[in-house]
């Protein structure tokens, strides 16, 4: 299951975007995570310093 990024939480800081071994997220007015790239490895969770980032339902 891939993650995703909350856009009403994320303030598009990039901490998340330099940790992905994968290359899966993107720059925008709000980060998003390609789920197609994303390998469920919880890095960009565990770094996000505003919380924004949870798995995918």
């Amino acid at each position: 299951m891939a993650y995703k990024i909350n856009p009403d939480l994320c303030v598009a800081c990039g901490t998340c975007q330099g940790e992905c071994p994968t290359g899966a997220i993107h720059e925008g007015d709000f980060y998003t995570i390609d789920p197609e790239v994303c390998v469920d490895c919880g890095t960009c969770a565990g770094v996000c310093p505003m919380e924004a980032i949870a798995p995918a339902e």
